[in-house]
């Protein structure tokens, strides 16, 4: 058993569901012997979440790493970091001098998977869709995904195959909006415009097309299995090196790490835990290597403003004053995670500590005085909740050590609850929690992306939390810095005045690690500097 640490360019985050298949374009292996990749991610359409697969309402990890296997974008990023490239597109670029006019023309003869004709009436009407849905559907407005494309004032289709996007405001982070699945290109032929596409059925341009088994679960379906298939009129800027790709979902990590020592999985995607880091990197697993990278994943603690016990300031600053990062790290995730100061990770420009700056170390008696101060009676009661399988098993245990974090300063008495994603993702939407953990992984690996979803109308907790001069000044002035270390300024002072107010409490920030059987090639790329699977990636024996 190796282990392997790789670092490249920029920082990389999260994993995902999955899996390839041998035979790719280079004729390696059996194309009926897929590459399988595990996952801890579950895909479900209920009446909450109808939509799992559709580019208008999917925003999580998970989703959206099925979707970049499936569904085109117009820019991609690239392998090893750095500013996107063109994929359905065979250029785009900034038509003017304000970063608010950004034309793209498209690859000659563009088809669908289905045979249908791709031009750019069909990306005029992905975008505009994904955008009207937003704000028309509470489903989709709440799934907050199409505030990345809340900047755009109109779409003009200008031929067949230019397409031309006028911005409200000058935008440097928009090529990385349109390398999203938000921006995914969608037949008009097969999908409605004002309503989304519920259950498990993708029709793009993308490298794979999707077939789903579902069975029937409380609230609606699950899938069972998802196969990737080589789309045959795939035109794209990617190297498809496996035809066939199929995804398993395991409950727990445990589960999935012995499907990989057993061969029946090749591939240990998300969620990689701490006990099967630190099995796999103490050696003895056979045939199993470890890769381990940077990190873009960030956990925090989210707040309802409006909620009685989290309205008052006074409480939130207490909060940040007594939490220990350290010891969580330490005493729950070990050498795979570091303590986080703000919510933008370092490793991305712009990135300054404000919290550690405000906060320093953890202290009760300033935090006995932020109460007093305020005139807020000790203990407070409170309930930390979390989800109980969306980020681990360990989460948990995250918890508890939160928890008597708080209560052993005796100004808080807090208890901790735990539900299911299905149910936890709903609830918060719907302010039914006062405090409650989440975790973020990035659109794209610009400071912005770490900001502005947590703030203002749209934003992704649909927080009441709002910030005037956040919103109406230094988010459009960094904006209009295609020079991200010029905009430094304008996102320290968004970094110092969250520290200040405490919306949300960032708690620390995560490596990543792929485990995969020793024959299968790629692995170091198949995560690429925002985080997402890049399944093309993957083969049997086979690559450069």
């Amino acid at each position: 058993m190796n282990r392997k640490t790789l670092v490249l360019p920029v920082a990389i985050g999260l994993l995902a569901p999955v899996l390839a298949a041998c035979g790719g374009s280079d004729g390696g292996g059996d194309s009926d012997d897929a590459i399988v990749i595990g996952t801890t991610d579950a895909f479900a359409a209920t009446s909450d979440a109808p939509a799992p697969f559709d580019p208008a309402y999917a925003y999580d990890a998970g989703s959206w790493n099925v979707l970049r296997q499936t569904v085109q974008t117009l820019m991609i990023a690239p392998r090893g970091g750095g500013e996107p490239e063109p994929e359905a597109a065979e250029s785009c670029r900034f038509s003017d001098n304000i970063n608010k006019r950004y034309e793209c023309t498209l690859r000659g003869d563009m088809k669908f998977a289905n045979g249908n004709a791709l031009t750019a009436e069909d990306v005029k009407f992905s975008v505009e869709r994904t955008r009207a849905l937003g704000e028309s559907l509470p489903e989709a407005q709440n799934s907050g995904v199409s505030g990345l494309l809340a900047g755009i004032d109109t779409v003009e289709a200008v031929s067949d195959d230019k397409v031309v996007f006028h911005l409200k405001a000058s935008d440097a982070t928009f090529p990385h909006k349109l390398a999203t699945p938000a921006a995914g290109i969608i037949d008009a032929e097969t999908y409605g415009a004002k309503k989304l596409r519920n259950g498990f059925q993708v029709d793009s341009s993308g490298p794979y097309t999707l077939e789903t088994e579902t069975k029937k679960v409380d609230g609606g379906e699950e899938v069972v299995k998802a196969v990737f298939t080589k789309n045959p009129n795939y035109k794209g800027s990617l190297k498809v090196n496996s035809d066939k790709l199929e995804m398993r979902t395991f409950a727990q990590a445990s589960q999935m790490s012995t499907a990989l020592k057993s061969g029946d999985i090749d591939v240990m995607g998300r969620t990689v835990e701490p006990a099967q880091i630190k099995e796999f990197s103490a050696g003895g697993v056979d045939g199993v290597e470890l890769v381990e990278m940077p990190g873009l994943e960030i956990r925090y603690l989210g707040f309802d403003t409006d909620a009685p016990v989290a309205k008052e300031k006074a409480v939130r600053q207490a909060i940040a004053q007594l939490v220990d990062r350290a010891a969580i790290v330490s005493e729950v995730y070990g050498t795979s995670a570091e303590a986080l100061y703000s919510l933008v990770p370092t490793g991305i420009t712009g990135h300054t500590n404000s919290f550690f700056n405000k906060y320093s170390e953890p202290d009760k008696a300033k935090a006995a005085q932020l109460l007093g101060k305020a005139g807020i009676k000790s203990p407070v009661e409170l309930t930390l909740n979390y989800s109980t399988d969306k980020y681990g098993a360990v989460t948990k245990q995250e918890f508890e050590v939160l928890r008597d974090q708080l209560n052993s300063s005796d100004l808080f008495d807090v208890t901790i609850k735990g539900t299911p994603w299905k149910k936890y993702r709903s609830a918060e939407l719907k302010g039914e929690y006062a405090v409650y953990g989440m975790g973020w992984f990035p659109d794209f690996p610009d400071a912005d992306n770490f900001l502005a979803p947590f703030v203002g109308e749209g934003n992704f907790l649909n927080s009441p939390y709002r910030n005037s001069k956040i919103n109406n000044t230094l988010i459009p002035q960094s904006r209009q810095e295609a020079d991200r270390l010029a905009a430094g300024d304008s996102l320290k002072q968004i970094q110092d005045i969250i520290a200040e107010d405490v919306p949300v409490l960032p708690l620390w920030q995560g490596k990543t690690y792929v485990a995969a059987r020793d024959d299968i090639t790629g692995v170091e790329w198949v995560l690429n500097s925002s985080s997402n699977m890049q399944l093309w990636e993957l083969g049997r024996g086979i690559g450069e």
